[in-house]
């Protein structure tokens, strides 16, 4: 071996140098590693109870699909109580919960909790169109992250505030999940209209903001918020609600009523 190659292979200096290049080019991987973390840990648990119909559970599939921070579970019993929920989100790791609870095999409720201190809310579900019914013609990426549109009606009362903070944290997919791909093509818009949350998915077609409807679709008719997560002090009251009962009951008078007036006449 010539004295040359033993003066470059014994060279300090250039040694240095080299472990000042990996130790920069390692810190570099460091930063960039630690600024792409994936810090907002929110998982949804997404379930329903026994006795929900055909077309409630596509919905329920069909909001599952959407979020890719969604968690499933097995539907649970009407026996337990809602407060039940709260330790089946602590072991599924879960910090929301949006559960569907079916009465009479007609009626859908929803809830969307904050686990475990709250707030929740409770609301009817209405004239629910899943994406098999529909059959648009929109279509987006599967666990791509949407964008949340809300209705300038929301800033203008308290409780309205406090829904869409709920609806933000709830269907807002945390950036950079490890479910998620890296895309935002379609738009989740939340509208209040006769006193009434109306959902649309909308798919973003072109760069000037065209859109095309994807679904599902449905209308959430608030109910009251609790302060806790399925339980505590009523922080507000829907006073124009009538529930499926009470409408029911009113058509079967009127029905009777207009009956009566026909014999009379």
């Amino acid at each position: 071996m010539t004295k040359r190659k033993l003066q470059k292979e014994t060279n300090p200096k250039q040694n240095i140098k080299r472990l000042k290049a990996t130790k920069k080019q390692s810190e570099s991987k460091i930063t960039s590693s630690s600024s792409e973390k994936w810090t907002n840990k929110e998982r949804v648990l997404v379930f329903a109870s026994r006795g929900v119909s055909y077309r409630d559970r596509h919905l329920m599939q069909d909001i599952r699909n959407l979020m890719p921070h969604s968690k499933p579970d097995c539907k649970m019993s009407k026996g337990q109580g809602l407060f039940s929920i709260n330790e089946i989100c602590e072991m599924k790791n879960c910090s929301k919960c949006v559960y569907f609870e079916a009465r009479k095999k007609k009626d859908l409720y929803m809830w969307v909790s904050n686990v475990p201190h709250g707030p929740s809310a409770k609301f009817l579900v209405q004239n629910v169109h899943t994406m098999l019914e529909l059959k648009l013609t929109g279509n987006c990426l599967k666990s791509s992250r949407p964008i949340l549109s809300f209705d300038s009606v929301f800033d203008k009362t308290p409780h309205n505030r406090l829904l869409k903070e709920l609806f933000i944290q709830t269907f807002g997919t945390p950036h950079r999940h490890p479910k998620s791909q890296p895309f935002i093509d379609h738009v989740f818009n939340f509208s209040i209209a006769d006193n009434r949350v109306w959902f649309r998915n909308y798919q973003v077609v072109e760069e000037d903001g065209s859109l095309v409807e994807i679904g599902p679709r449905f209308v959430l008719n608030p109910i009251k918020i609790f302060a806790g997560s399925f339980s505590g002090q009523v922080l507000y009251e829907n006073a124009a609600y009538k529930s499926p009962n009470l409408v029911s009951c009113q058509f079967h008078e009127l029905s009777v009523l207009i009956t009566n007036l026909d014999t009379y006449l």
